[in-house]
């Protein structure tokens, strides 16, 4: 028994050397790995660069008039355009004028052939001349008649005969006159004259060809006056107004070309249900018609603490902005508002900021928090305002 006991008490003090030197290893190793820590912390912060910054890539945050408006897109039309048709059948001659040549009002752009029409001219016109002699002859019956008459020798029934036969005389003569001016305008119309000015968008017939009364010859566009034609919801519509403003992107034009809204149609569109409103663009150089065109159109002003969209970042599940706090970077977590435009640049209202801090804009990029910057040498620290 008294060996049993041994046993035991052996085994027990085994088994808490062991235990006790397990904690010491553990101890050892616990104590290792935070050496190895702080010594990384402290190499990462002896090596932690400096960011500089510049003058531009801070901002202010400072109450501005944002414009909010509504987003419209489509592609710009000129105001003024026009087919040219073929207002007689014949053969199309003399055509010279391609895509992109400038004409001018009233200029020829081609002829159908005259031939015929011109040989109906001078039938229409020989038989007007024929009915204005029947003409002279029923008027000098007429005289005739009238005369004898007043002496007695013939009835007055003979007299009215002579006088309804001078007034169908007239009025062939009248029909006659009419059907050569129908034919003169026939030969008119087989010139074709540019009825504005402007440049030849398309050719849609070649000299030679047979043309149909109504075809279409060329497209003539004046870009002096171009459009764009915004299809809105009848929501949105409510509150546009002929007058108000719009900033435009267009298709490769680096800056926001203005405009104004024209005119807003009365009627929605069937099926869409949309009001097409129209803006027009003010004058620019080398606006073409069909190019794409995108911007907002301002339909209200509100004065708010705002940023540029692009300083605030997204990344995060709740946005924020890197805001210089002394000489490190902070993310301060802030809540969104109205967007709208100032100067043309997006905006966009937010909360959660004091007046007067200074953040970093979007060109600079995301920085951790804590991030060590400074203004490069000879930039002043005053930040940029919008």
């Amino acid at each position: 028994m008294q060996n049993k006991m041994k046993r035991w008490i052996q085994w027990g003090l085994l088994a808490l050397v062991v235990v006790l030197l397990a904690l010491g290893i553990l101890r050892a190793l616990s104590a290792r790995k935070a050496q190895q820590a702080a010594l990384a912390e402290q190499t990462a912060r002896g090596a932690q660069a400096v960011v500089e910054l510049t003058a531009a890539d801070v901002l202010t945050l400072q109450t501005v008039e944002l414009t909010r408006g509504l987003p419209v897109s489509g592609t710009l039309k000129a105001v003024n355009s026009a087919f040219v048709k073929a207002r007689v059948a014949g053969e199309l001659q003399g055509m010279t004028v391609r895509e992109g040549d400038a004409v001018r009002a009233g200029q020829i752009i081609a002829r159908i052939d005259p031939t015929e029409y011109e040989a109906r001219l001078r039938q229409a016109q020989l038989q007007a001349d024929a009915a204005k002699a029947q003409i002279d002859i029923a008027q000098r019956q007429y005289d005739n008649n009238k005369a004898l008459v007043n002496q007695g020798f013939i009835s007055r029934t003979a007299l009215d005969t002579s006088q309804a036969s001078l007034n169908g005389a007239r009025a062939s003569y009248e029909a006659a006159a009419a059907a050569a001016d129908v034919a003169r305008k026939s030969l008119s119309d087989s010139v074709l004259k540019a009825p504005m000015s402007g440049f030849v968008s398309q050719r849609l017939a070649q000299p030679g060809e047979r043309m149909a009364v109504d075809a279409k010859i060329v497209e003539i566009v004046d870009l002096s006056r171009m459009e764009l034609e915004a299809a809105l919801s009848a929501a949105d519509s409510v509150g546009v107004r002929v007058g108000q403003q719009a900033q435009l992107q267009v298709e490769g034009y680096a800056q926001p070309v203005p405009a104004r809204v024209a005119r807003i149609n009365p009627s929605t569109q069937a099926g869409s249900r949309s009001v097409l409103v129209y803006l027009q663009l003010k004058p620019v150089p080398g606006l073409r018609q069909g190019l794409f065109v995108e911007g907002t159109l301002g339909t209200d002003r509100l004065k708010t603490p705002a940023l540029p969209l692009l300083a605030v970042r997204t990344d995060k599940p709740v946005p924020y902005v890197q805001v210089v706090d002394g000489e490190q970077v902070r993310h301060v977590s802030v809540t969104l508002g109205a967007r709208g435009q100032v100067g043309g640049e997006d905006m966009v209202a937010v909360s959660g900021l004091g007046e007067g801090a200074r953040v970093l804009a979007g060109s600079v990029g995301p920085l951790r928090e804590g991030t060590l910057v400074r203004y490069t040498a000879g930039q002043t620290a005053q930040p940029q305002t919008r």
